[in-house]
């Protein structure tokens, strides 16, 4: 067996140990490199730095956000969030309009956008 075939089987153990995120978000890209190409790292955090979730993407755009926000909204140990923080990228607000129109986010999700207060150190 190849160790990415172990995946499904760590993911499926260590459900049961994991801690359910709080219900405010944080949300922040960054430009990384990785084999040598450049990419985008989302990632999303509560107010008490416990990650969400995270997705690499080619993109920093409005699909992109869509993407991330919807794989964050799917992970089993979150709790839906009652506040987003995020950063000035223009891609988001549409992103997250999109998620309320399709019923992923509720309307009563109160979006900020700020341009640090984002940003969470653990």
């Amino acid at each position: 067996m190849r160790f990415y075939e172990f995946g499904p089987e760590i993911d499926k153990r260590i459900r049961t140990y994991l801690k359910p995120s709080n219900d405010s978000w944080r949300t922040d890209e960054t430009y990384i490199k990785v084999k040598g190409q450049w990419k985008y790292l989302y990632r999303a955090v509560d107010s008490m730095g416990k990650t969400i979730d995270f997705m690499i993407s080619e993109n920093r755009d409005m699909p992109a956000a869509k993407r991330f926000f919807t794989k964050a909204l799917s992970s089993p140990h979150h709790q839906n969030p009652r506040v987003i923080t995020l950063d000035k990228n223009p891609a988001y607000p549409p992103a997250i309009q999109e998620l309320i129109n399709e019923n992923a986010l509720t309307k009563e999700t109160l979006i900020r956008q700020t341009k640090y207060l984002n940003i969470l150190a653990p």
